[in-house]
C-alpha cells in the first residue's frame, strides 16, 4: 500500500486556499498551524474560524465520513453545538478531509464547568438518549456490548496494588466496589453513546457553559454509563453525576458510570507508570483525582432498593 504523504503547512495552505471563498483564503492564504500535541499532523487550525482534519490512513476514512452524517443527525437533539463541515472531500489518494467551523471557547482542561454548564451536559445526555437508533445504525454506527464491571474491577485491583507500591493511590479505596455491588450495576438499555467525552472534546466558555462537543468519530450504540464515565473523568464525578441525574438517569447507571471511570483511571495510571501509553503522567493523575472525588449518591444509595 502506498504511504500517504505527511501533511505540511504548504500542502495544507494550498488545500484550504482552494476551499475558502472569503477573504480568509486570499493573498498568501490563511495562517495554518498543527494543533498542539498532534504528532501525526492530522488536525490543523486554519485562521481563527476553521479547523482542518485529515484522515492519514485508510482506517480513518470510514469513521470520518460517518462522523459528518452523525453530527447532522444529533444536532437537533443535544442542545449544544457540534462543528459544521463547510467543505469535505479527498486530499490524497482516497484519504478524506473535512474543513469544520471552529467552536469558540476553551476545553474542560481550561475551564471548570458551572451549575448551568451541568444543565448543558444533562441536555447532551438527554439528547443522545433521544436520537432514534433506527437512524443512527444505518449510518454505520456500531453496536457495542456493555463492558463487564467485574472484569474491570479485577484489573483495577491489580493496578491499584502497583500504584500503592509507588505511593500513588490507596488500594483500599477500591474495596468500596465489591463483587456483589459490581454485579448489581448492570448496564441500562442501549442508546447512542458519544464514547469520547474527554476534556479536549468539551468546549467550555469562561463562565463554565458547555458551548459544544467535538470528536464524534468513536460514537457507538451501547451503554450510556460510558458517557457518564467520560464526564466523570473530564469534569469530575460530582458534576458528572449531577448532570446524569438531571438527564433522568437513576442511581444504578450513575454509579456504574462512576466506577467505570474510577477503574479505568486506576488502570491507565498504572500503565502510564510502566511507560505505556502516550498520555503524560500529570494528566493521568488529574483524571484519577477527578474520578475519585466523593459524591453524596454513593453514601446514601442502597443497591438492594430501587433507583
Amino acid at each position: 500500500m502506498t504511504q500517504a504523504p505527511t501533511p505540511s503547512a504548504d500542502s495544507v495552505r494550498r488545500l484550504v486556499r482552494s476551499l475558502l471563498k472569503n477573504g480568509e483564503g486570499r493573498g498568501g492564504g490563511p495562517e495554518v498551524r498543527p494543533v498542539a500535541g498532534d504528532d501525526t499532523h492530522r488536525t490543523w487550525w486554519v485562521g481563527t474560524r476553521h479547523v482542518l482534519r485529515l484522515a492519514t490512513d485508510r482506517h480513518a476514512v470510514g469513521p470520518q465520513r460517518r462522523e459528518l452524517r452523525l453530527r447532522d443527525l444529533v444536532r437537533p437533539h443535544i442542545g449544544v453545538a457540534v462543528p459544521v463541515s463547510v467543505a469535505h472531500g479527498e486530499w490524497s489518494g482516497g484519504l478524506t478531509y473535512t474543513l469544520d467551523t471552529r467552536l469558540p471557547g476553551g476545553t474542560a482542561e481550561d475551564h471548570d464547568v458551572s451549575a448551568v454548564g451541568e444543565a448543558d451536559l444533562a441536555a447532551l445526555l438527554t439528547g443522545l438518549r433521544e436520537v432514534p437508533l433506527r437512524q443512527a445504525e444505518p449510518l454505520g454506527v456500531p453496536r457495542v456490548a456493555p463492558r463487564s464491571l467485574e472484569t474491570l474491577r479485577t484489573a483495577a485491583g491489580r493496578a491499584a496494588r502497583v500504584l500503592a507500591e509507588g505511593d500513588e493511590f490507596d488500594a483500599a479505596r477500591l474495596g468500596q466496589l465489591t463483587s456483589a455491588s459490581a454485579a448489581q450495576l448492570t448496564a441500562p438499555g442501549a442508546v447512542l453513546v458519544h464514547h469520547g467525552l474527554t476534556g479536549d472534546h468539551l468546549v467550555l466558555s469562561a463562565d463554565g457553559r458547555v458551548r459544544g462537543v467535538l470528536g464524534w468519530a468513536d460514537a457507538v450504540v451501547g451503554d450510556p454509563a460510558e458517557d457518564i464515565a467520560g464526564l466523570a473523568t473530564a469534569v469530575g464525578s460530582p458534576a458528572a453525576v449531577r448532570a446524569a441525574t438531571l438527564a433522568g438517569y437513576g442511581a444504578r447507571p450513575c454509579l456504574r458510570g462512576l466506577w467505570l471511570a474510577r477503574c479505568d483511571t486506576v488502570v491507565a495510571l498504572a500503565e502510564g507508570l510502566r511507560g505505556r501509553g502516550a498520555v503524560p503522567l500529570p494528566v493521568l493523575r488529574d483524571r484519577l483525582r477527578r474520578t475519585w472525588e466523593a459524591i453524596l449518591l454513593e453514601r446514601v444509595t442502597d443497591l438492594r432498593g430501587e433507583d
